[in-house]
């Protein structure tokens, strides 16, 4: 199972409205094949400009393999290189985050400036010409405070989410905040299942008791639907709109990202075990606390939240078969201090806890899918409406993306 047609062939098998067939979880063909379409032809969440703060900042991402640094050059432009020395290969930079003057290989100590420039090398044949080895770069774009790479030569168009980001995010100030808080963990399951987990809340009264203080229990609200079917949703956002804060729900045309605006449970205002605020500053220009939170989703990596006292994104990349990290940024407003405008363990433990609760559910759900009793399941249209959204476009992708493969593969 090798080739492009064998992954048609097995794209023919998949039954509407039910989970895929047990390949696309397990099958080291239809990982690579992944790789190689949806997350080289795709533009994937790196990071946010605050975690890029100062000049030399840097953080890498992985996507199976191919590794890919993002740093802020001494021009204040964020740029994306391939995470490879041109010399012999070697990693550059090994750490998920920091803060450097110069990207030195510490192989043999090639040394590039922070625009990708090789700068420096050592006893090298005099025919050599550094400036045809800098570093190679990778596409990136800022889409109101948030970084987004692509692999593909070509990428693709983002016009639209720009704009409809601008509206949506920009109340919210993302550049202007800070990183209060950042971790990863590792789940020993697919990157799909990690995604398809977030889609839907019909585990969530069972499984997450801290979100569930909060975060209503409502598909209609934020499922797969438009949110017209819940009337507390559509009086939430009306309330919103009428206040000049963008909340309706609005989707890609591909559906490949969605905004809505949705409240919390009764009169909460933040992810917090009590529903009072976690931060004593309001973020950018949001009118009232209870806000709610603006949800937002782009496929393969990304879900976010965007509150009136905090931004939490969460961005997952698949590190091999079977295995995906998940990171969650928490950022505040950028005066807020530790330990005077939020205590950081009470900003966090909401979804520290609930991480650690789907990274089990979606660790015994790749468990259960290896096994030779797996046949792919019906799923729910009212709860796991996201989740039929996400297996939809996910086969619309990797099939549009083939022949492209296939192409390049033969050039």
């Amino acid at each position: 199972m090798s080739s492009n047609p064998d992954i048609r062939s097995l794209l023919s098998k998949c039954l509407p409205g039910h989970s895929l067939p047990q390949p696309f979880y397990v099958d080291s063909d239809v990982y690579e094949a992944d790789l190689k379409t949806v997350w080289s032809g795709e533009w994937i969440f790196a990071g946010t400009r605050p975690e890029l703060k100062k000049t030399g900042s840097y953080l890498t991402i992985q996507a199976g393999p191919t590794s890919v640094i993002v740093v802020r050059g001494a021009d204040d432009t964020i740029r994306a290189f391939y995470n490879t020395c041109r010399h012999r290969g070697s990693r550059i930079c090994a750490e998920a985050r920091g803060q450097t003057t110069k990207l030195v290989c510490p192989y043999h100590q090639w040394t590039y400036d922070l625009d990708g420039r090789l700068l420096w090398t050592r006893g090298m044949d005099p025919e050599f010409k550094a400036d045809d080895h800098g570093l190679r770069p990778v596409h990136v774009r800022e889409v109101s405070g948030l970084i987004f790479i692509c692999l593909a030569q070509q990428p693709p168009d983002t016009d639209l989410l720009e704009r409809t980001a601008s509206r949506y995010l920009g109340p919210h100030d993302l550049p202007n905040l800070k990183v209060a808080q950042q971790t990863s963990i590792v789940e020993n399951a697919d990157w799909k299942l990690v995604m398809e987990n977030n889609r839907e809340c019909y585990h969530c009264t069972s499984n997450h008791p801290s979100l569930c203080v909060t975060l209503p229990d409502d598909p209609f609200l934020w499922g797969g639907g438009t949110s017209a079917g819940s009337a507390i949703g559509r009086a939430h956002i009306d309330r919103c709109e009428a206040a000049g804060l963008p909340s309706a729900y609005t989707i890609a045309p591909s559906e490949q990202w969605r905004f809505v605006r949705i409240p919390f449970v009764g009169s909460a205002t933040s992810f917090t075990l009590d529903g009072k605020a976690s931060v004593a500053k309001r973020v950018g220009t949001v009118p009232f606390d209870d806000a709610g939170s603006c949800l937002f989703f782009h496929y393969p990596n990304t879900w976010m939240h965007f509150l009136s006292d905090q931004v939490m994104t969460f961005r997952i990349a698949p590190l091999g078969l079977g295995t995906t990290e998940l990171t969650t940024t928490w950022l505040v407003h950028k005066d807020a201090e530790e330990g005077v405008d939020y205590d950081l363990g009470r900003l966090t433990e909401v979804w520290t806890n609930t991480n650690d609760e789907d990274r089990r559910i979606v660790e015994e759900n790749q468990v259960g899918i290896r096994s030779a009793g797996y046949v792919p399941g019906p799923y729910s249209h009212d709860h796991e409406g996201g989740v039929i959204q996400f297996i939809d476009w996910y086969r619309r992708t990797l099939d549009s993306h083939l022949d492209d493969h296939m192409l390049h593969a033969a050039e």
